[in-house]
Order: C-alpha cells, then structure tokens, then sequence
C-alpha cells in the first residue's frame, strides 16, 4: 500500500475545522465520521489504529460500518475533538417523545 502524503499544518486545521461543523450541525454519521477524523489527523489506518489501541482490522471495520464499537473505543476516537458520544434529537422533531404516527 502506498504510504500517505502527510498533510500541512494548514490541511490538518482546515479538515479539523471541517469535521467540528460537521459534527456541530449533525452531519458527521459513523462510519464516514472514524475515516473523516483520521483523515483529518492525517494518519493511515495503521498510524491511527496504534494511536488509540486498535488493531488496522478495527479501523477498517469502524470506516467500512461493520463493526459495533464499544462506548469506550468511540470516546477515544472523538477525544482529540472534544466529542463524547450521546443522543443526538433527529432534525425536526418536537417536543420531549418522538412523534409516533
């Protein structure tokens, strides 16, 4: 595989930004969101899965959607952006239930 360009300071701040307004307006889903922040930190699966404890398996899994990752391994992953996981309300919806029609 070939081995990935290192991004720029610059590169690095504006994917970083990019993924903080995604994730602030409710776009940033899992899997997309494992391979938007790593790609963001400008690490391969490898560098990134040996950055939080992971086999490059599990990244692949996480990015691809077929995993279930633990509460644990999800709070890792958003902690240099300051993301917990939680409940997020779907747009729209009013009201402390959901509507059930």
């Amino acid at each position: 595989m070939p081995k990935k360009r290192k991004l720029t300071r610059c590169e690095k701040h504006a994917r970083r930004h990019d993924v903080t307004i995604a994730a602030h307006t409710g776009n940033l889903r899992l899997p997309s969101a494992v391979r938007e922040i790593r790609d963001s930190l400008g690490l391969t699966q490898a560098e990134f899965a040996g950055y939080f404890g992971l086999t490059r398996k599990q990244v692949l899994e996480l990015e691809k959607g077929t995993s279930n990752p633990t509460l644990e391994t999800l709070n890792k992953i958003g902690k240099p952006f300051g993301f917990v996981v939680g409940f997020v309300r779907p747009e729209g919806a009013k009201g402390p239930f959901p509507t059930q029609e």
